[in-house]
């Protein structure tokens, strides 16, 4: 274990004082502000329909005319800040031929591995803690009230899905900077999964639920809702989904997390918002699997690593 930490501390302070980090903590740092400046913007519309309710909670879900919110841009940004921070993390060690090297010191493989990305998703922990911290001072000095302890709660858990959604995203890009030699390859990779899974999943659910249940001019209810339901089985499949739809149940108390099918039986749909609690139970299996998601792929990385050769 002391090995670990040994490299976690150093990977910590590597990360800290790199360029990447620099350039992508301006970047998520600009947009927090400007999404959260320009909802506070628009909140004194939207409370004279919905009077001091969860206003906290709205400046990261309102987004502006041009431009979007917090949680949303998170949802597609967010992978690319764990891409960035593991594609080059095992084969620019290889490619700068340190490995070998490293590995003769007193340090066992397990604790090298674990030790980089350990650091790496402390270094993502941190950034999106401080975003989010940055968040909340904002909009107390822009609205002039602080947050009740409900929406302090639901910040939190925003928080801690967010961290184990670019967590996910990290083990990826580390699993591909084992599997591939050059980090050109593992970077496009990366990307391509990315590309795959927040854009074309949903031009691949409605071919999917097209060929399954094709719609006509005179298709009856029943198809279109099959139809919807086919889409939303397969949407399942992509991360972005899974944390699109949670975040929506953690920040957005009315959130019921029903489909179309559910929506037909308006009557059996609570208007009231929900506790914590009851958000957590509309989104707990979304949860477990993005948990699940992101243990399994570091594992494979794990394992992927511990099972190469390593030659001087």
């Amino acid at each position: 274990m002391g090995g670990l930490w040994v490299v976690f501390w150093k990977e910590l302070n590597d990360n800290f004082s790199s360029r990447r980090f620099l350039i992508m903590f301006f970047i998520i740092c600009f947009v927090a502000i400007a999404s959260s400046y320009l909802s506070a913007q628009n909140l004194s519309t939207i409370l004279e329909q919905y009077p001091t309710e969860f206003v906290f909670l709205r400046l990261f879900v309102t987004p502006a005319e041009s431009f979007p919110s917090f949680a949303s841009f998170l949802m597609f940004f967010a992978p690319l800040l764990g891409v960035i921070f593991g594609f080059d993390a095992i084969n620019s060690e290889f490619s700068r031929r340190t490995v070998s090297r490293i590995l003769a010191q007193p340090l066992h493989r397990d604790s090298w591995i674990n030790g980089k990305f350990l650091a790496s998703f402390v270094t993502l922990a941190i950034m999106l803690t401080s975003i989010t911290v940055l968040i909340i001072g904002l909009g107390i000095a822009l609205l002039g009230f602080p947050p009740e302890i409900g929406e302090l709660g639901r910040i939190g858990l925003f928080l801690g899905v967010s961290i184990i959604y670019v967590g996910f995203w990290l083990a990826l890009g580390v699993l591909f900077s084992i599997l591939f030699d050059r980090t050109v390859s593992s970077a496009l990779a990366s990307i391509a999964v990315w590309i795959f899974f927040s854009f074309f999943m949903y031009m691949l659910a409605g071919v999917i639920a097209d060929r399954l249940v094709p719609l006509g001019p005179k298709a009856s209810m029943e198809a279109w809702v099959k139809h919807s339901y086919i889409k939303e089985v397969v949407l399942k499949f992509s991360p972005t989904t899974i944390f699109n739809e949670t975040i929506s149940a953690i920040l957005i108390p009315t959130y019921k997390g029903v489909g179309i099918i559910a929506l037909l039986s308006g009557e059996e749909i609570p208007t009231s918002p929900l506790s914590i609690g009851q958000s957590l139970l509309v989104v707990w299996p979304q949860l477990t699997i993005l948990i699940a998601m992101a243990l399994i792929c570091f594992a494979i990385s794990y394992a992927a690593f511990m099972r190469r050769e390593i030659r001087s």
